[in-house]
């Protein structure tokens, strides 16, 4: 019996491999396993090289594995790229058709199991998939009825007839592995889990549902990788409440679209990538300098340009919080978990109206696209806070005179309205102003709402702006990190723990304005100070370095290869540390 499995099927894009590992997957959530899934694909729609890895847990996982158990193989390019994950009790398990070879550098058994050929006698080599997740469950020793209601979900829609076929492709792997399996092979029985039910979501899955619980009722976007599933699920949820999403024709037109439906009074969104985010920048500006809310989400992926659109990424940490020209106060968040993603993105729309800035919520492909665990949300503790906006009736303004919008305030927060309101009326424009919004260019001026804008962030009030698992008053390293490197850093900290190094780690959640206090407490405390993160050139570190100081004890931990961290490397470049 083992309490932990990891699992990959891989092949061409386009021929099942994502349904396979989503069948595989939802059917192990629901008998109460905790899972984590990674998926690497291609820039492309159809063909090229993809894979999915599950990692299934009786415990909580926020990472995939460092090694595999079990390699399902469509083709042989699958075997040749993933192979060498395998540890020498490894089972690959292959489809007969393309006459699997084995490498000679393993020990890892493999077995050509007619995927096709039997999916072909059953009606359609389509399910040929499920002839695969039924040869799984003959090594896992794992009763095929738990893939009943999955299938009957999945294809109930196309008949009885077409589920009842899919089982019987399931139960024709499961019999055909089970004569090949020999009494030398060990089967990979799991525990059994608790059974309990736990969502089972990707990030943007999570953050699309946290704008909706955090009020928003309008998302104007285009489509890019890997941000689209959050368009994609407001399509469906959006209009039943009231709500709508606009696929604009380019980036531009999504952002500004967004911040006019803020500046009418309604909770709005905008989502993309990099290189979308490279376009909106001039918008980002708009909003600061109007002070409307906006509420942005970044999903990082490979860059730069079109660099690598379907590879995990970290290296929009800067563009995030000095992209924009001129100087405008703004928030930048970075959620670690899907259940963060969740309740940052509500709160988001929250900060967004409470100090009337841009707020980005900062995302990486892993945490976006990456499918885990959720344990099951707490809507209570989402609230709507609104800040200054006005809705009592204004007084009459003597002499016809224009509302202060951007009235000078001890907390740099001004008085808001929305068009429409009566005594209202005020200025809006992109150039400098003064308190009624109107263009003035005077020096004095532009001090007072300068100064005034800045006020507004410079006592942010956000849960958590930290994550911390510090045991130690004073640790041999300090790991930190920000968004998906958490789950890898949690493993890799225990593992240093059983060699002897006492580790804090600190996972950043509010990147700007940096916090500072609640970060160098551990910093000072620290021997030596390991910054991980998906980029070349360490842009975290140098943040550290410019806000809480103490260079000479940060060092970078970088990966830039378009792969997520595995926990086996973040343990074995700390440890050269010491």
């Amino acid at each position: 019996m083992i309490n932990q499995l990891s699992w990959k099927v891989g092949g061409q894009q386009g021929e099942g491999i994502e349904s396979t590992g989503e069948i595989f997957s939802i059917a192990l959530n629901r008998l109460g396993y905790y899972l984590y899934g990674y998926r690497h694909f291609s820039s492309r729609i159809k063909g090229g090289h993809t894979n999915n890895k599950i990692r299934v847990s009786t415990s909580q996982i926020r990472s995939i594995s460092d090694d595999l158990d079990i390699l399902v193989a469509f083709d042989q390019e699958t075997i040749d790229l993933n192979y060498k994950e395998l540890h020498d009790k490894g089972i690959m398990i292959a489809d007969a058709k393309f006459d699997p070879k084995q490498p000679e550098d393993t020990n890892a058994a493999l077995f050509a199991v007619p995927f096709t050929e039997i999916a072909t006698e059953l009606g359609t080599s389509l399910m040929k998939n499920m002839v695969a997740v039924g040869a799984t469950c003959a090594v896992l020793n794992l009763d095929i009825k738990v893939f009943e209601e999955v299938v009957q979900e999945i294809f109930g829609r196309k008949g009885q007839q077409v589920v009842d076929k899919n089982m019987e492709a399931i139960q024709a792997g499961f019999d055909f592995m089970k004569g090949k399996l020999s009494d030398d092979v060990e089967l990979m029985e799991l525990e059994k889990a608790d059974g309990l039910k736990r969502l089972f979501m990707i990030g943007n899955d999570a953050i699309a549902l946290g704008a909706l619980a955090g009020g928003c009722r309008f998302m104007a976007a285009y489509p890019i990788t890997p941000a689209s599933e959050i368009m994609e699920y407001l399509i469906k949820k959006l209009p039943a409440l009231g709500g709508s999403v606009i696929q604009t024709e380019d980036e531009i037109a999504a952002v500004t679209m967004a911040i006019g439906a803020n500046y009418a009074g309604v909770r709005s969104l905008t989502a993309s990538a990099g290189p979308g985010l490279s376009l909106k920048m001039e918008a980002i500006g708009l909003s600061g300098i109007t002070e409307t809310p906006l509420v942005i989400v970044d999903t990082q992926r490979g860059g730069p340009s079109t660099g690598l659109p379907t590879k995990q990424e970290q290296s929009d940490l800067m563009a995030m919080i000095y992209g924009t020209h001129g100087e405008i106060p703004k928030i930048v968040l970075a959620p670690s978990t899907v259940q963060e993603a969740f309740y940052d993105t509500a709160e988001a729309f929250n900060l967004a109206e409470e100090y009337q800035c841009p707020v980005i919520i900062l995302s990486d492909l892993q945490l976006s696209l990456g499918k885990q665990t959720v344990e099951p949300l707490d809507f209570s503790k989402v609230e709507i806070r609104r800040g200054k906006l006005v809705t009592e009736e204004l007084p009459e303004i003597e002499n016809k005179g224009y509302f202060k919008r951007f009235e000078v305030t001890e907390d740099g927060v001004s008085p808001r309205v929305i068009p429409g309101m009566k005594n209202g009326i005020h200025h809006v424009t992109g150039v400098e102003h003064d308190e009624t919004g109107k263009p003035s260019e005077s020096a004095a001026n532009r001090n007072a709402q300068m100064d005034k804008r800045f006020r507004k962030v410079e006592n942010i009030r956000f849960n958590t702006p930290v994550h911390k698992n510090a045991p130690h008053e004073e640790a041999d390293l300090l790991i930190v990190g920000f968004n998906s490197t958490r789950g890898a850093i949690e493993e890799a900290m225990s593992r240093l723990e059983q060699d002897g190094i006492k580790v804090n780690h600190a996972q950043v959640r509010l990147i700007h304005p940096f916090p500072t206090d609640e970060l160098l407490p551990l910093v000072k405390t620290a021997k030596k100070v390991a910054v991980v993160e998906n980029n070349a050139t360490g842009q975290l570190a140098n943040i550290m370095k410019m806000n809480v100081g103490h260079a000479e004890k940060v060092y970078k931990l970088l990966k830039y290869d378009g792969n997520p961290f595995l926990p086996h490397e973040i343990h074995t470049k700390c440890k050269e540390l010491f």
